[in-house]
């Protein structure tokens, strides 16, 4: 069951929209990472209808929390060029495809005006992005939350082929990044910079891939052949 994560929330209305939303698609957990209001407010309640268990129940937690979550998907309206790869993104739609119901992990919603950082950004494991007109992309945040909730919530009925597919784990990850730096370490760069290019690139490319606990073995013993040579 994925945990909902609210960066900063400022307004009780869109907490208790979002604690709404959650209830419709059978979310539960709900974390507030260094609130700006009040989410217990009779705003913020009248807003949840019934969902007010949801808030009642939520945690208020520091932004270190993010970095001890296995898989953290994080939601940006800004959309990432080729040149941007921190925030090259999957589509909700997309996301759910590769989703399976033995992944451990959290979104991660950004500020009402200002959304998530950079350095934010950087610490999540998967970019979601909703397609919405060019003209004007941002959404409402409970708006964006209903929209993820839903995608994920219509893949998670649904049997998939997948479904029995053990994911790798964050350790399994991790693993396999400490021995790309390896790699990486090994070759040439003519700056600093283009060879974080590369961890960034590849870090990207296997959380997107959400690898199966398989494909990290092969992966990892692949790259220990490189860097044994």
């Amino acid at each position: 069951m994925p945990k909902v994560i609210l960066m900063e929330p400022s307004t009780p209305g869109n907490i208790g929209a979002i604690a709404r939303a959650m209830k419709n698609f059978a979310l539960t957990e709900l974390i507030l990472i260094n609130p700006k209001c009040d989410h217990l407010s009779i705003e913020a309640q009248n807003r949840a209808k019934h969902a007010k268990d949801i808030l009642k129940k939520a945690k208020v937690k520091t932004p270190t929390y993010l970095k001890r979550l296995p898989l953290l998907i994080a939601t940006t309206a800004q959309l990432g060029s080729d040149y941007n790869l921190p925030r090259s993104h999957l589509t909700p739609n997309q996301l759910s495809k590769k989703i399976t119901k033995k992944h451990d992990y959290a979104l991660l919603f950004g500020r009402e005006g200002d959304g998530l950082t950079n350095e934010e950004i950087q610490q999540a494991d998967i970019i979601c992005h909703i397609p919405a007109s060019p003209k004007y992309q941002t959404l409402n945040l409970s708006q964006a939350a209903t929209i993820l909730f839903y995608e994920l919530y219509q893949s998670s009925t649904n049997e998939s082929s997948i479904d029995n597919i053990t994911p790798a784990s964050k350790q399994d990850l991790q693993l396999v990044q400490k021995h790309l730096t390896q790699v990486l370490n090994k070759l040439e760069f003519s700056t600093k910079e283009k060879k974080d290019t590369q961890k960034t690139a590849w870090k990207r490319i296997f959380a997107k891939a959400l690898l199966t606990r398989r494909e990290a073995f092969a992966i990892h013993g692949f790259l220990k052949k490189l860097i044994k040579k």
